[in-house]
């Protein structure tokens, strides 16, 4: 599924200079984007006549990068923003398909590298934060769900992500590591498997499948257990030593505005913006 939105628009310069504003200062960090900066003062002014920016970006990103928009909105409604959620996979085929944007956004490097050897990306891409998994259950908990072992009890249905979405792909990850450990059987994985009755396009459709009631599990990551969600499920924590660390690098596109991808992706990097993605879950980028 893919949601396309509007934010309305703010004037140039101040998405440079606004982050003083809403954040409570600046910092040092490092990375390999050009013009980054920790605050966003000291960016050059964009000069260019276009005031709309395209962003792909990756489904688990919605609620976050649209408080974003939120936030730069009341500052002042000047600026266009158009964003583009779906499974990273989903957008990568856009993009190498012909679709215009400024900015990709993936929840993993895999998909990143797609996008580099399909030729829709320009410069280095450098990641913005980072995420973890966890399991998700109805709030009544039909399956008995109450740790990661009894992923593989008789008679589930669990849905996932596909393979090819990242998320799907840190799931195998991740039961690839329980399977590992003496306590989790021989049997583990195989019987897990036995339960999945969905794979899913992106994220955001595991967890309304489980909303919904038709799944008794369902992996997902922990940000996706937004207010919206939260009075319907119940996330159970996967142990550290299981869980896997999804990473979202973000890059300007090949044949977009350069200059004005740059300066979102400042912002993302500053101190505002990594504030914003950890009121929604996401972990420090370093």
């Amino acid at each position: 599924m893919t949601h396309v939105f509007r934010v309305p628009r703010i004037a140039l310069w101040l998405l440079l200079v606004m982050v003083p504003l809403v954040a409570c200062g600046g910092g040092g960090g490092d990375s390999g984007t050009s013009g980054e900066s920790t605050d966003g003062a000291d960016q050059s002014v964009v000069t260019s006549p276009d005031t709309n920016v395209t962003v792909f970006a990756a489904a688990s990103l919605t609620d976050a990068l649209g408080e974003i928009g939120e936030r730069m909105t009341e500052a002042n409604p000047a600026f266009d923003f158009t964003y583009n959620f779906a499974g990273s996979q989903q957008l990568v085929t856009q993009l190498i398909e012909g679709a215009d944007a400024d900015v990709f956004a993936s929840a993993n490097v895999s998909q990143m590298t797609a996008a580099r050897e399909g030729g829709v990306i320009n410069g280095d891409p450098v990641v913005f934060t980072r995420n973890r998994l966890a399991i998700v259950v109805p709030l009544d908990n039909p399956g008995g769900i109450t740790q990661p072992a009894d992923l593989a009890n008789d008679d589930l249905k669990i849905v996932v992500a596909n393979e090819a979405v990242p998320v799907g792909t840190y799931t195998l990850e991740m039961l690839d590591l329980m399977s590992a450990d003496p306590a989790f059987g021989p049997d583990f994985r195989a019987n897990v498997d036995d339960n999945f009755v969905s794979e899913e396009d992106n994220v955001k459709q595991v967890v309304a499948k489980v909303q919904l009631g038709e799944a008794d599990a369902g992996i997902v990551y922990v940000t996706d257990i937004t207010n919206d969600v939260a009075e319907d499920v119940t996330l159970i924590e996967v142990p550290a030593q299981f869980n896997v660390i999804a990473e979202y690098p973000i890059v300007p596109v090949a044949g977009g505005n350069t200059e004005l991808a740059q300066a979102f992706i400042a912002f993302l990097l500053s101190d505002a913006g990594q504030a914003i993605l950890a009121d929604h879950g996401f972990t420090a980028r370093s």
